[in-house]
């Protein structure tokens, strides 16, 4: 029954509004957040927000937390010097938000801290907040990163792009 609801949920939910629920002047501001927070650690951040998951992966039985694996390697979040990338990744059928750190930060941040920041962001979208749970959630692991992953001044390169990505 679970796989039924879930088929009818990315089939028929409220997906289609999400150029309604992430506009352009908001992946903007989320771009300058990114670019800004990055300036302060090591880390590398990205943000990936999918309106609903294929019929297919439903069907093979890909979860959220699955398929945000499958979006960080998609997106090279893991190509990075130091192994300090991390994704942000929304599942708008499913109201589901997952954090995938690349081995690098997983060692030194714990789970449940991340945790905190997804729940945080879902609090937000549940009441219509999309743009402060979104920004929230960028500050949130830019304060992670750069408690843990603190930037030297020196040589921090931008090695991933910083503009969220809508699948």
């Amino acid at each position: 029954m679970a796989r039924l609801q879930r088929l009818l949920t990315n089939l028929f939910g409220q997906w289609f509004a999400m150029r309604h629920r992430f506009p352009e002047s908001l992946l903007k501001d989320m771009t300058a957040a990114i670019a800004a927070g990055e300036r302060t650690h090591r880390g590398e951040v990205r943000f990936a927000v999918e309106s609903r998951l294929a019929p297919w992966l439903l069907l093979e039985g890909v979860d959220a937390v699955a398929r945000a694996r499958q979006v960080f390697a998609q997106l090279h979040v893991w190509d990075t010097e130091h192994n300090t990338g991390v994704l942000l990744y929304v599942l708008m059928a499913e109201r589901r938000i997952e954090i995938v750190a690349d081995r690098g930060i997983a060692h030194r941040v714990a789970q449940p801290e991340w945790d905190d920041i997804c729940a945080s962001m879902r609090n937000s979208y549940a009441s219509g907040r999309w743009r402060d749970g979104s920004l929230a959630g960028i500050s949130a692991a830019h304060a992670l990163l750069a408690k843990h992953f603190p930037s030297d001044g020196t040589d921090n390169p931008d090695e991933l792009p910083d503009r969220p990505v809508l699948l």
